[in-house]
């Protein structure tokens, strides 16, 4: 795991919604705008707030006092399987702090606390393939809603077991529950 001095990481208990909000509202603005920021940010807090306490899990990223990354994780259903799987998103580390591995260990961090069989992802796989995800395809473990970028939903077991098929549609925390977002 990519480690760099002063960094912590922790799993966040009761996360502040606001806190978090903060580091994706100051991340995503940077990188995509003032909207994009809003949006990210609301998003999280909306996880935080409204996903029930065993379907979410939050870590974050601190040098000192100061927390520079944030992840959240929550429950994907399948109707017909016990087996336990994850959704990485959203993820974000704060501007300065980007480039510097920060957000590659705040995930390896994350995956190595994580209790369940899949994660998945719907994100850049050159970002997320250097911390082991890899392309799946949505017949295999189905997305809650129709995918406009298949190319992007990417996943990892968590068990090394293969990633067998999974019968969907998944359902996702409620805030995450628009098309517009897949």
């Amino acid at each position: 795991m990519l480690t760099l001095p002063d960094m912590q990481h922790s799993r966040a208990i009761n996360p502040d919604p606001a806190a978090f909000a903060d580091v994706f509202l100051k991340s995503f603005t940077a990188s995509e705008g003032a909207e994009e920021g809003g949006f990210v940010s609301a998003l999280a807090a909306d996880l935080i707030k409204t996903t029930p306490e065993n379907g979410i899990a939050a870590f974050t990223a601190h040098e000192g006092d100061l927390c520079v990354g944030a992840v959240i994780f929550t429950r994907l259903y399948f109707p017909q399987t016990s087996r336990i799987v994850f959704l990485l998103s959203p993820m974000a580390v704060l501007p300065n702090h980007q480039g510097q591995g920060v957000g590659q260990g705040l995930i390896a961090y994350a995956l190595s606390q994580l209790v369940g069989d899949i994660v998945v992802t719907y994100g850049d796989p050159a970002f997320y393939g250097k911390t082991g995800f890899a392309a799946i395809d949505p017949v295999v473990l189905p997305a809650p809603y129709p995918l406009s970028q298949p190319q992007g939903w990417i996943a990892q077991s968590l068990t090394k077991a293969p990633i067998l098929p999974l019968e969907g549609p998944a359902t996702c925390a409620p805030a995450l529950q628009n098309p517009a977002y897949w």
